[in-house]
This record gives C-alpha cells, structure tokens and sequence, in this order.
C-alpha cells in the first residue's frame, strides 16, 4: 500500500506514538489529512513531490495506526504533536500542507510556531474560529460539524454503520469519484471503535480550538500561504479564510474537483504545490 520508495516507522512522543511514511530528498514537508481519512490521502502526490522534498506523512493522534487517547483533539495540542514529531525526525524548519481538519492543523502550526514553518499550503475546510459564521458554517455541506460534536449519541448511531456514515462523505463531497478501494481503507480504519471514537473527538474539541483561534487571529501570519480548493466544493472560500489570517495568499481553486483534491486532481495538486514550495515567491491568484 506504500508508494514506491516509502517507508512507514512509528515515532513514540511524549503522550502520543504516530504512524508516519516518509520518503524523498530535501527540504522537509509536512503533510495532514482531515477527517475521515488517513495519511493514504497523500499517495498520489507524494511520489511527485519527493523528488523535490523529503516528504513526511503523518497520520494524526486519533488517526489511522497512530494511538488514539482521549484527550488532546484542539489544534493547539495537534501541533504541538506535529513540532514535536517534526523534532524527532530531525527536522527544524519545514514546510506543511494541510487539508480539512489538516488545514486547522496547519493554521495552528503557523500561528503558534511561526519559527518551524517555512510555507503554509491549506485546502478543503472552514476553519471555525476564523471563518465567518453564520454563513459557511450553515452549509448542507457542513452539516457534519454539529452531528460530529455530539458526546456518544453519533458513536452509537453510526457503529455498525460505518460504510453508510463514511462512504456518504466520500460519495457525496467528490466531483471525481473515489476508487472504492481507496474508500474502504479510509472505511476499515474506522471500524474500531477507538478508532471511531477519535474521529469525533476533534468536532468534540472545537469549543477549545475555537477560543484558540480567536488569539490566533489578533497576530497576522506571514508566511507564504497557498489555498487550495474545489471548484465544485468550497471554491474561493478558502482563500476568503486564510485572507482574514494572513498577509501572503496564493489561491488556487480546481476545475472539476470536489473536497478532495489531492485524489480527485493530484496532477493539477501536485504541480501547484512543486511550484509554490520552490518560488521565490510573490503574492498573487493562480490559475490550473
């Protein structure tokens, strides 16, 4: 199931042991899943990329073969995570490509190690605390946030139920379909009831993340910044998000693709990212 030229290690932290693959030459970068998926959401970009890059992709706490505990699911505890996994890798400067709950991540790393992160590329969500709301949050498309946030009720309701629950997330968010194959990884892993526990837990932690988020915003990021988005999803969202935190955008929106870019568009993902991690780089709209 690795790409060519990948291997996975585990990396014991000081509360938490992450599954990470990692391959490649270079500049190191960083890259976050979101929700529901695993670092397997990278595989079709990640072959392309480490011949710039040493490439690290991680599966969260909570996620895929990394440890699931209870606590520790606001994004302020997610990146440290990251700048302490980053650290037992060898790694300090780097760069972070960040999709779905992978972009909140992304944007706490930023925000509050702003010495670690080289570039900042986000795609595919709304960042709660930062986004405006009401508006985006009131989306059919988001529907999930408040179902996520439920104690126990959603675990119930969705046991026993998860290729229904997981596979409409997939089916319903994407442009290009899915392989089957690829939705029945993501699917698999969720079959664990720790496993589906965790992936509520970080909508349980918004409260938190979201008090973070409004400190987070009273200092603007400078770092370059690319936002990646669907056309047939979030479009210029994203950019309008990450306008409100930073000072350096780049946006990109995606023909043809829904919520899942790297899957749906990878050639047309990967290129952008290649491109913005090794510009000198200058403020302005990209088009694919």
């Amino acid at each position: 199931m690795l790409p060519e030229g990948f291997t996975e290690r585990y990396v014991e932290l000081t509360d938490v042991r992450l599954h990470v693959v990692t391959g490649g030459e270079g500049p190191p970068v960083l890259l976050i899943a979101g929700w529901p998926q695993t670092w397997y959401a990278w595989r079709l970009v990640m072959p392309e990329l480490a011949r710039h890059r040493q490439v690290v992709a991680v599966d969260t706490r909570g996620v895929g073969l990394s440890s699931k505990p209870h606590t520790g699911y606001d994004t302020g505890t997610l990146a440290r995570d990251m700048v302490e996994l980053m650290d037992a890798l060898g790694h300090e400067r780097f760069a972070v490509v960040g999709h779905d709950i992978g972009m909140w991540i992304g944007y706490a790393l930023a925000a509050d190690h702003p010495e670690r992160i080289e570039r900042l590329a986000v795609a595919e969500a709304a960042v709660p605390g930062l986004t405006p709301s009401p508006g985006l949050f009131e989306s059919p498309r988001l529907w999930h946030f408040g179902f996520n946030r439920l104690p126990e009720l959603n675990e119930v309701l969705v046991r026993g139920r998860e290729e229904e629950f997981f596979g409409y997330q997939f089916t319903a968010k994407a442009t290009q379909p899915l392989p089957e194959q690829a939705i029945q990884v993501y699917v698999d892993a969720l079959k664990d009831p720790d496993a589906l526990r965790a992936s509520f837990e970080f909508y349980r932690a918004l409260d938190t993340t979201i008090e973070q988020n409004t400190r987070r915003k009273q200092t603007r990021l400078t770092l370059p910044v690319l936002t990646i988005a669907g056309a047939n999803s979030l479009n210029d969202a994203v950019e309008r998000t990450m306008r409100l935190a930073a000072d350096d955008v780049r946006a990109m929106v995606l023909p043809d693709c829904g919520h899942y870019p790297a899957e749906e568009q990878p050639e047309l993902m990967v290129k952008a990212l290649i491109d913005f991690l090794a510009s000198s780089y200058r403020s302005e709209t990209m088009s694919a």
